[in-house]
């Protein structure tokens, strides 16, 4: 009988997440599909899901950020224009999709993350 490929997956998020989590990672999603077309950022900016920006909780508007994928090592900076994700998610930051892209592949829709300010 073969193990379906769904349980092996989980089976391997259940191992690695607690590890990546415990190096101080965190869990970044992307935003800007239909939901927040032409709508404004909390800071009061129109929202681009095409612009290097994220939003975030725990850092002021304005701050630079860079976000790098902790599974591949790529990176990118990104500017706090907006507040989010919600909270309830256990989420740390949302990052345009266009930022999201340039760190990991937005079909994937979340990727662990360290976060440093710049």
């Amino acid at each position: 009988m073969k193990t379906p490929t769904f349980f092996i997956l989980l089976s391997v998020l259940f191992i690695f997440t607690p590890a990546i989590q415990s190096e101080n990672h965190s869990v970044a999603s992307w935003y800007g599909g239909g939901e927040k077309l032409n709508k404004y950022t909390a800071n009061g900016e129109v929202f681009n899901s095409n612009t290097l920006t994220c939003a975030s909780w725990n850092h002021a508007f304005n701050e630079k950020l860079k976000v790098t994928n902790a599974i591949n090592g790529k990176s990118v900076i990104v500017r706090v224009n907006d507040r989010g994700p919600a909270k309830r998610l256990g989420r740390t930051i949302d990052l345009t999709k266009a930022a999201f892209s340039k760190i990991a592949n937005p079909g994937k829709g979340l990727a662990f993350v360290k976060i440093k300010k710049i």
